[in-house]
């Protein structure tokens, strides 16, 4: 469990960074420049997801709580939508009409997802915490950067384009599941 928390307060940290301590970021810019920053942060994020998923797959599961089966189908529900949010904040959509921050919405719902799902500790602790930290960003990237300037919307083609590529990015997950987790998603 000790990998899991440290990848988990490591990729906190680090995604933290530009909203709560610019003062560290600048620095970290000024000694590195751009791409020193941009390579450093990507390699801590690389870190932190290795951590999470060495430390998910050596942690023993302890169950606290039985999901009831009645909220598979949602919860997959929730998960696809998660997904296509995550797509969509790379991409213009009309949804970054509805969603701020597609993303981390994203995760937001792929961890409350999960929890519907899964009642072990790891999961209460990686899901929760991926959950608590989404929000959490939302809120200091809003501070930061102040009101919302939405988009122009795109056109259809460009939506079903969206659709395509996260149904690949979902059939992608399905199948690496059960190397990350030990699950398989069915």
């Amino acid at each position: 469990m000790t990998l899991l928390v440290c990848g988990l307060l490591l990729f906190t940290v680090v995604h933290l960074v530009p909203s709560l301590a610019p003062g560290l970021k600048t620095a970290w810019l000024g000694r590195l420049g751009e791409n020193g920053y941009k390579g450093t942060f990507s390699l801590l994020l690389v870190a932190s997801l290795l951590l999470i998923v060495f430390g998910w797959r050596s942690a023993t599961p302890e169950f606290i709580y039985q999901p009831p089966a009645g909220l598979h189908v949602p919860a997959l529900a929730l998960i696809v939508l998660g997904f296509l949010l995550f797509v969509v904040s790379n991409r213009r959509s009309r949804l970054r009409q509805l969603v701020r921050h597609p993303q981390l919405t994203g995760v937001f719902l792929w961890g409350v997802a999960h929890l519907m799902l899964n009642g072990d500790n790891r999961s209460l602790l990686l899901f929760g915490a991926l959950s608590v930290w989404a929000i959490a960003e939302m809120l200091t990237i809003n501070r930061r950067e102040g009101a919302w300037v939405k988009e122009n919307p795109p056109g259809w083609g460009t939506e079903v384009v969206t659709l395509i590529i996260t149904a690949l990015l979902i059939g992608v997950i399905v199948a690496i599941h059960p190397w990350l987790s030990g699950r398989p998603v069915w």
